[in-house]
Formats: C-alpha cells, sequence, structure tokens
C-alpha cells in the first residue's frame, strides 16, 4: 500500500510541475486567450483528485498522521486555486479597467508554489528509505 501512496505522490508531482508548464505555455502564446489555457485548466481536475486520494491512501498505507494531513492541505490549497481563477477572471470582465484580477492571478501562481513545496516535501518523506535507528556514539 505504501509504493501505491509513493506512486500517487510522485503523479501528483508530476502533475503540479506539468501545471506550471501549461500555464506558462498559455501565457506566453503570441496572443494568449482564454482557450491557451484549455489544457492547464482541464488537468486542474486531476490535480484535486490525486491529493483527495493521497489523503484516502496514507492512513491505509500506515503512514504518519502528518503525511496525510499534507496531502489534504493539498486538495484544500487546489480548492483555494479554483477560487482564485475564477474571481480573477470575473474582476478582469470588466475591459480591464482594474488591476485586481491580474493581481489575483499573481496569487493563483504562489498558491501554486505551495503546493508544489507541499507535493515534493510529501514525496520526499515517503520515498526516503527508512533508516535504522542509530546507536549514540561510544567515546573511548
Amino acid at each position: 500500500m505504501r509504493r501505491a501512496f509513493t506512486a500517487l505522490a510522485a503523479l501528483n508531482l508530476l502533475v503540479v510541475l506539468a501545471q506550471f508548464f501549461l500555464a506558462a505555455a498559455g501565457a506566453f502564446t503570441t496572443v494568449p486567450n482564454d482557450e491557451s489555457f484549455d489544457a492547464h485548466r482541464t488537468l486542474g481536475y486531476v490535480t484535486f483528485l490525486l491529493p483527495v486520494l493521497m489523503t484516502i491512501f496514507a492512513p491505509l498505507a500506515g503512514l504518519p498522521r502528518r503525511v496525510t494531513g499534507m496531502s489534504a492541505l493539498i486538495a484544500g490549497l487546489v480548492t483555494i486555486q479554483v477560487l482564485i481563477a475564477k474571481v480573477a477572471e470575473n474582476l478582469g470582465d470588466d475591459g480591464g479597467t482594474t488591476t485586481a484580477g491580474p493581481l489575483l492571478f499573481g496569487l493563483h501562481g504562489l498558491n501554486g508554489l505551495a503546493i508544489l513545496a507541499i507535493s515534493g516535501t510529501i514525496l520526499r518523506q515517503v520515498a526516503a528509505p527508512s533508516r535504522p535507528a542509530t546507536r549514540a556514539r561510544q567515546t573511548s
């Protein structure tokens, strides 16, 4: 079960990295428009599903509660990502007279970095081989 969780955690990290790639690809097209972000938007649903599955699998795999909590935190942060994007889109629909929409999209990027950091932390913790306790050095 731990291997299944580790595979989910690795897939989650790859999906988050792909999200950054797709967002950048959409933003830096010759004429960025709403369709430029379709792949990023579609993959966002998987970005929510994986941490939910990880939250379910972590206790089944006998992992520490901290790992379960971090998995749930990612799912919560992804939910916030969607809310940030929807609010920013609505604020940007006024023809560009306000800077609130672009500023919120900046927050979307920062929240994405938090998701990336937590995803990497989880994978690092579960993929590291368990080490036996070391005995204290004896002085001669």
